[in-house]
């Protein structure tokens, strides 16, 4: 029973502190403590109760001289136990669980009093290896414990130390001190933990580490581990890291790699010994491409074709009827299912992407640069295998007939958009033709539902200083609605080709928008962009159904295989159907396509959703504190929708403190704060 005058021993704040009893309730008692403080305290606190009942009637300083001599003799004494000896002795025993005074006495002998059971008590404390203090007896921890609680020790203080060390590391690097070369592997350590830390945040393996390691190094700004990585040389100043948050992979296997190696060595000799493949090379295609275009995966070939006078004229006056002229539109896409097989590398390598991306600084492509620059390139005056769609069109642009082939072509003319566009002016017959058609093809599918709504591109340009330029340029030339109006036409011919063979395939399909703004051949900036917010959400589908906002029947893509899986997909499709051959992938399989597909679409568009905006931020940051034109696109009585008109950039901003601007009007707004890194940008009126 604890009475008055006895002394006892506590824990506050990880110290020991000796007291006497001054007072002694049922569950509490009154204290005064060694450092002469007052309290009262719950009897489930003490730790250890002396034997000895001294007297507490003295003078106040003689009682707390006392204390003080008791807590220096516990502490002296602690440093004199050998915990494991003792545990040595006890482990092997029935019991676990011991009274404090008879592991002392183990230790001390049988002379123990009252400093040495707490002297003992204080060291189980100091070192939980062996026991576990737990009310009021001392409990032996197993072989198996002891050697779990060891490793677990040893790994606190790998830990301590990985930290401590990494800390100062980190200060030097930052500092631009010199590390020694024994904290360069502790440093790339915390570099590695910092960066998965920075992408993954608390979803990082070693999250909690590394929010340690930042607080122990002094670092609190949230982008403080980017700058670090940067400073280090992992990451560039403008590290793209959207890329790296969606693990989307940069580098090709070694696998992968060598099978392109060969198909280059390889050629394209065996193509002519391929009895189900046509040789066209003795049309003339031509690619039509931006100047900076690498991977060229279309061509286009157009002849004139007489068409048979009508079964209904006379003989006698068939001279007096002029024959009615065609157009043969070849519409010729690089092969790369000849070269890219399913149960090849490369196929997996193309599955893990789902699509090249193409960013200001450079490109991740889906295909390695041997294949998708290389020997699948339509390059001008290469030999390359194709899959060509010959489609014969009336000169109204119906489609009269068309013939699906595997090919081989030599590409005679690269053009650009420009100097496509120039030589439609000057009077070129194969391009003012396919100008013709295309115009005729266009409105074709606007009577149908197409809604067009052209937008500029924006073409950004970064320099070697990281300096960012934006300009905007027109889509909707003719060179450009050219080109997309024959892959229209190609894309809903395959598709229709597929469907109509009741096979399964990947098409793409889209409803009717939810309201209608646009009648297909609108131009204004300010209607396609309210129209865009009204469109349909786009849907891949195994079967063909219609696609509104194309104006098609079914449609799907097989156009750009270089760059896009769901193209080589189907040109394997294809190839299986042309040659008469078992499809190359059934229903389930196609199911299975279309969640690969959806879910690697939605990584690489979000990345490259985020990297075009942070260039944007890039660009708006050194033009701080200017003033730029703004289209409203809504307006509310707190917060104004705008769209910068110079980078079509959306943006929202609250409402002016007096007229509210109406949708549709042309304002100016000042750039108040930008940070790319940040993904944060502010205007103000």
């Amino acid at each position: 029973m604890t009475t008055a005058g006895k002394i006892i021993e506590y824990l506050d704040g990880g110290k020991f502190i000796c007291a006497f009893v001054t007072e002694a309730q049922e569950k509490r008692l009154r204290l005064i403590n060694q450092t002469g403080r007052e309290i009262n305290l719950p009897l489930s606190r003490v730790l250890h109760i002396s034997k000895r009942t001294h007297s507490i009637t003295g003078d106040r300083e003689e009682m707390l001289k006392q204390l003080q001599e008791a807590a220096d003799k516990r502490k002296s004494l602690v440093e004199t136990i050998n915990l494991e000896e003792i545990w040595e002795l006890t482990t092997d025993e029935e019991t676990a669980a011991f009274e404090p005074l008879f592991l002392a006495e183990l230790t001390f002998g049988s002379d123990t009093d009252d400093n040495m059971v707490a002297a003992f008590i204080r060291c189980v404390f100091s070192d939980r290896l062996y026991f576990k203090f737990r009310e009021g007896e001392i409990h032996a921890h197993s072989r198996e414990q002891v050697e779990q609680l060891r490793l677990q020790h040893e790994k606190e203080q790998s830990k301590h130390t990985l930290l401590t060390n990494g800390a100062m590391a980190i200060s030097r690097l930052m500092q631009d001190e010199e590390i020694d070369a024994d904290l360069k592997p502790v440093l790339d350590q915390c570099l590695a933990v910092l960066q998965d830390f920075y992408l993954f945040a608390g979803d990082a393996p070693q999250a909690a580490m590394a929010r340690e390691l930042l607080k122990m190094a002094g670092l609190h700004d949230p982008h403080a581990p980017f700058h670090l990585l940067v400073k280090a040389g992992i990451w560039e100043p403008n590290e793209n890291i959207p890329l790296l948050r969606q693990e989307i992979p940069t580098i090709f296997s070694l696998a992968a790699r060598q099978q392109a190696e060969m198909l280059l060595q390889k050629g394209t000799s065996d193509l002519f010994s391929d009895l189900g493949r046509m040789d066209l090379t003795a049309f003339k295609p031509m690619t039509i491409d931006g100047a900076t275009t690498l991977d060229y995966d279309d061509a286009l070939t157009i002849t004139e074709e007489v068409a048979p006078a009508p079964s209904m004229v006379p003989a006698t006056l068939e001279h007096s009827c002029p024959a009615a002229v065609n157009y043969l539109v070849g519409v010729h896409i690089s092969d790369v299912a000849h070269y890219v097989n399913p149960e090849d590398p490369l196929f997996q390598e193309a599955m893990h992407r789902g699509t090249s991306l193409y960013f200001p600084e450079g490109q991740i492509p889906m295909l390695p640069r041997h294949l998708s620059q290389g020997i699948c390139s339509l390059i001008q005056g290469e030999i390359r295998a194709t899959i060509s769609l010959m489609i014969l069109l009336s000169p109204e642009a119906e489609v009269l007939r068309v013939r699906i082939k595997p090919s081989i072509i030599k590409v005679a003319r690269r053009l650009t958009y420009e100097e496509a566009d120039r030589l439609i002016e000057r009077d070129d017959w194969e391009l003012q033709t396919l100008n013709m058609l295309r115009i005729k093809l266009r409105e074709k599918r606007v009577a149908a539902g197409a809604l067009l709504l052209p937008f500029p591109d924006v073409n950004i340009s970064v320099s070697g200083n990281s300096t960012v330029q934006v300009t905007l340029s027109d889509t909707d030339t003719p060179a450009r609605t050219l080109v997309s109006e024959m892959m229209i036409l190609a894309n809903t011919e395959a598709a229709r080709f597929v469907a109509d063979r009741m096979a399964p395939g990947l098409f793409r399909a889209q409803g009717p928008p939810r309201k209608r703004l646009v009648q297909g051949l609108d131009n204004d900036l300010f209607l396609n962009s309210l129209q865009r917010k009204q469109l349909s959400r786009g849907e891949l589908l195994t079967e063909a159904k219609a696609h509104s906002g194309l104006g098609v029947g079914q449609y799907t893509t097989i156009t750009s295989p270089i760059r896009r899986l769901l193209d080589l997909l189907m040109q394997h499709q294809l190839h299986s159907l042309i040659r008469r051959e078992d499809l190359r992938f059934n229903e389930k399989m196609c199911k299975d396509f279309t969640a690969v597909i959806s879910r690697t679409l939605a990584s690489a568009n979000a990345v490259k959703q985020q990297r075009h905006r942070y260039w944007l931020l890039k660009y708006l940051e050194a033009r701080k504190g200017a003033s730029m034109n703004a289209l409203v696109l809504d307006a509310t009585p707190r917060r104004i929708f705008l769209l910068l008109t110079d980078i079509l950039l959306d943006i929202d901003i609250p409402a002016p403190a007096g007229q509210i601007p109406e949708p549709g009007a042309m304002v100016q707004v000042k750039i108040a704060k930008v940070d790319a890194l940040d993904n944060s940008v502010r205007f103000e009126w």
